[in-house]
Formats: C-alpha cells, structure tokens, sequence
C-alpha cells in the first residue's frame, strides 16, 4: 500500500451488495490492519506523513503541524546561509514561519486546485470606470413643453435634451474569476502537461504531435512566485532587497519545498514496509 491508497479510508463509502465471498485467506489484510498500518506511519514519519494528508484536504489540523514542523526545520537549518544566520533572535522565527507557510501552499498545489483571485481578492467584483450618458432638460424648455398644447405648437421633446458623456465608477463582474472568487492552478495545457506541436504536426501531415509544455515544465500547473514570498516578508516583518532575496533566501525557500517532498516519499517508505507480509 501506497499513501495514495489510504485516501479512500478517510472518506465514507456506501455499502456494496456482492454475492461473493469475502477473502478468508490469513495473509489478506483486513481493516484493522491497514489501519494500525497508518499509525505505525503516523509515529515513524509523522513529518511525512501530515503533510500528505494536509495536501488532499484530509486534516486541518494535519496541515498546521506539517507546518510547525517545516518551520522547527528551517530554524536548524537557517544559520547555515549567512544572510539568514545575521538575523536577529526575535525576527527569525517570523520569517521561518512565513517561508515555510508559503513553502507548504507551493507544495500542496495541483492541477486540480484552485487559488483566491488576485484580481478581485476573492470579491467576485472589481471597480471599473465606466461611461454613461446623461440625458438632462432645461428648465426653460419644460415650460414651452407644458404650454405647447395651449400654444398649438408641436414640441419633439428630444430636441430639447442635452446629452453629455460623464465617466462613472461602477461594481462589475470580475474578468478573472467570472465571479466565481477563485482562479484554477491548471496552466493553459488543463493541467495535462504537454501541448501540440504544431511544427511537428504539419510535417506529420496532420497526425497530432505533442511537446511538453514551456509554461509548467509538464507540471500541468503553475507554482507559486517567489516573488510573493519575499513581498509578503517586507509587508509584515523586515524589508528583503530583490538581490539579498535572489542570492539568499530563495534558494533556502525551495530546499524546504524539497524537503516537504523528501518528507513524503520517506513516508511513502515506511507506509509500504509496515503493509508488507
């Protein structure tokens, strides 16, 4: 068994009706197996382990210890780039924090999910400024309206009006997020990966060819900028120049993403030792 296996133990199901017999062979595991199987997991490679079932959406309460642990790991491992050991004793756990909050949101991103706007910030609408014409008729020319009738005229009230153009601020649907609030990490390939390529395919004859695409590498989404990390570091503790970030601290970032991903595999290990006969 694999951690992608025991997903469907934490999820119910509903009853299957089958005429066949249940599996009475004493090397088949049943329920209580697997599930002493994943707390021997949980207290071996409990790092591992909360971080995957955080990533799927299982646990909340997964996903903040996976966190504190990422964060307990960078503090030991922050004083070997300079630029992170100079920082002083009451910042540096605020920034351990932040980077391996971030860390864990780039790690636990997919295809399949979904990010707040960042054009309505998760309002569904915007401010736009819009143009609209106004209509208005003079007071003078309301009178002759009223008395056109006594006068025998013939009034066409349109050519007393006066147009004018003024611009306005109106809430609009979001372009983004057509309202919907949330944008998907899917990159332009729907998240397969790999985009047709159109040189190949014309020499083909038109027998489709596929490349891997440029914009996610054949990820199939688009990670998070590491730019916004370090805009998040200045806007809540200290300021980070662009080249101190560049030389420094993005580097750090992404070995705890790897270790995230390090984590996780070595749980995958032990998952797959303690189910083994």
């Amino acid at each position: 068994m694999n951690l992608e296996g025991i997903v469907k133990y934490h999820f119910p199901k509903s009853m299957g009706i089958s005429d066949s017999p249940r599996a009475t062979s004493p090397d088949a595991m049943t329920g209580t197996d697997n599930m002493a199987a994943m707390g021997m997991t949980q207290s071996r490679a409990a790092f591992g382990y909360s971080a995957f079932l955080g990533k799927m959406g299982i646990s909340k309460h997964d996903s903040e210890r996976a966190i504190n642990l990422l964060t307990d790991h960078a503090l030991k491992t922050c004083d070997r780039v300079p630029a992170l050991r100079k920082l002083e004793s009451d910042i540096k756990p605020s920034v351990m924090q932040i980077l391996a909050i971030y860390a864990y949101a780039d790690y636990s991103r997919s295809a399949a999910s979904s990010r707040e706007c960042d054009c309505c910030g998760g309002a569904g609408f915007i401010d736009a400024e819009v143009f609209t014409m106004k209509t208005s008729t003079p007071v003078a020319a309301l009178e002759i309206m009223k008395k056109s009738k006594e006068w025998g005229l013939k009034v066409i009230p349109s050519e007393y009006e006066r147009r004018r153009e003024v611009r306005d601020v109106q809430r609009v649907l979001c372009h983004k997020c057509k309202g919907k609030r949330v944008i998907s990490n899917a990159c332009q390939c729907n998240g397969k990966g790999v985009v047709v390529d159109r040189e190949k395919t014309m020499l083909q004859g038109g027998i489709p060819a596929y490349k891997t695409c440029s914009r996610c590498n054949g990820r199939g989404y688009s990670r998070l900028l590491p730019e916004t990390v370090r805009h998040a570091i200045c806007e809540n503790i200290i300021d980070v120049p662009e080249t101190t970030w560049r030389r420094a601290y993005k580097e750090f970032y992404e070995s705890l993403v790897s270790e995230l991903i390090k984590q996780e595999e070595y749980a995958n290990r032990m998952l797959s030792k303690a189910t083994e006969w």
